[in-house]
């Protein structure tokens, strides 16, 4: 299968939202509008690579961007370079970036302020990279067009239906565009603004494929203020995969989601052995765990948690200790399944919560290790990630160094006609 790669273009100084941040950095429901877009961007399976092309001052801006990033989507984004006076010069940098890497076949070109692409649109765009070596995506102009002089007299009123409204992401066969780049900068012109317009310069065909209305640009502060509300509850709908963070509803629709609390709890007796697993991490310990599977308790609880919140049974419903395949298994599958049951269901996890009950090991020092751990395989951000970790002062069993248990819960908003799960099965033993 041929390869597409993406190049996200975030040089912008964006100064036409006010203040001193640019808006591809701004921050709408708690999130960068980067940070956004790439998620969206990362979550589509046939995207390979993601080269961002940021100023060359913005290093800090884009590093707080990765901190909200789960790994499972900074594994897909190549080191930023650094753009230039216009977006051109961006757009070639990161062009030129990708070939030194190995060219792809295709490649999409994205603005770093349209967060609302979703997959059904990149859909689209690499399957017109496919088909044509040079396509845009449009949507149909719904008010009357007026060509002007500029002192204001009207000289002409274009057919609407021959007028479309281009967006990106704009998608190319990769040797056509760069070529054309190149072609331009020897000839000093530096003033396209869009790459369509400079592969039609280039002379080659330019084909125009549905867009979204949805996916328009954030260009005044109203549009952050329109995005910070469509991202924030109640009026989005699940990402298209794992490593997305959550959009609008692809259908246009709104869809009312209704928060959710589950809990979580698991124990496993110690053992002979030299480590234990906690939150997928493995730590160094002076003795095992006796399970079935790994007995990571942290996600056992996380993944009891969100069931909980599903009304979906338990870990033991569908992962039975009974069962030969789960001998050994690693725990991060039982977590991804659970994640997988949310997303399938039209859910989105906001938030989970961990506490550690053990004398020892201790978790301070392989806290961060495990948020992220949990972040990556939830698809989640680290900062919806919360571990903690206590002793019981000596009591129970804990407390006589006989095992560790630890306690989850996990928020997450479903889709309000979503109806707990008739005929769930019955609880059974944890994994």
């Amino acid at each position: 299968m041929s390869q597409t790669a993406a190049v996200v273009v975030a040089a912008g100084r964006g100064i036409r939202v006010g203040g001193g941040t640019p808006k591809q950095y701004r921050r709408v429901a708690g999130q960068a509008v980067l940070t956004r877009t790439l998620a969206a961007l990362a979550a589509h399976p046939e995207i390979a690579r993601i080269q961002p092309v940021i100023a060359g001052d913005a290093a800090a801006f884009y590093g707080e961007c990765l901190a909200d990033l789960p790994q499972a989507v900074r594994s897909r984004l190549a080191a930023p370079v650094e753009g230039g006076a216009t977006r051109q010069i961006s757009v070639r940098a990161g062009l030129e970036a990708l070939a030194g890497a190995g060219a792809p076949d295709h490649v999409l070109v994205h603005d770093a302020a349209r967060p609302f692409v979703d997959r059904a649109l990149i859909d689209r765009a690499i399957a017109a990279a496919r088909a044509h070596r040079a396509a845009v995506p449009g949507v149909a102009v719904t008010d009357t067009i007026k060509i002007v002089d500029p002192d204001g007299r009207v000289r002409g009123t274009p057919p609407r239906d021959a007028l479309r409204a281009v967006q990106t992401p704009q998608a190319f066969a990769f040797a056509a565009l760069v070529e054309a780049h190149r072609a331009a900068a020897a000839e000093g012109l530096e003033g396209f603004t869009d790459d369509g317009a400079l592969a039609e310069w280039a002379g080659l065909p330019v084909f125009v494929f549905d867009g979204d209305p949805r996916n328009r640009k954030i260009t005044q502060a109203s549009d952050l203020d329109e995005a910070d509300r469509a991202f924030s509850a109640p009026v989005f709908s699940a990402p298209a995969g794992p490593a997305a963070l959550p959009s609008p509803a692809s259908d246009g629709s709104a869809m009312t989601l209704l928060t959710r609390l589950g809990t979580g709890f698991d124990v496993h007796a110690f053992t002979e052995g030299d480590h234990v697993w906690l939150g997928g991490v493995r730590i160094p310990a002076d003795r095992g765990v006796l399970a079935h599977s790994d007995g990571d308790v942290v996600l056992h609880a996380l993944t009891d948690a969100i069931l909980g919140a599903l009304a979906d049974g338990d870990i033991g419903v569908h992962f039975p200790p009974s069962d030969p395949r789960w001998r050994g298994a690693s725990s991060d599958r039982f977590l991804a399944d659970a994640v997988r049951r949310v997303r399938e269901r039209g859910g989105v996890i906001d938030h989970l919560d961990v506490t550690v009950l053990a004398e020892a090991p201790r978790v301070g020092q392989h806290r961060e290790a495990i948020r992220a751990r949990i972040a990556e395989v939830a698809g989640v951000p680290v900062s919806a990630v919360s571990i903690k970790a206590t002793t019981t002062e000596q009591l129970g069993f804990v407390g006589r160094a006989e095992g560790l248990a630890a306690q989850a819960a996990a928020t997450l908003r479903l889709p309000a006609e979503d109806a707990p799960l008739a005929g769930a099965a019955p609880a059974g033993a944890a994994a």
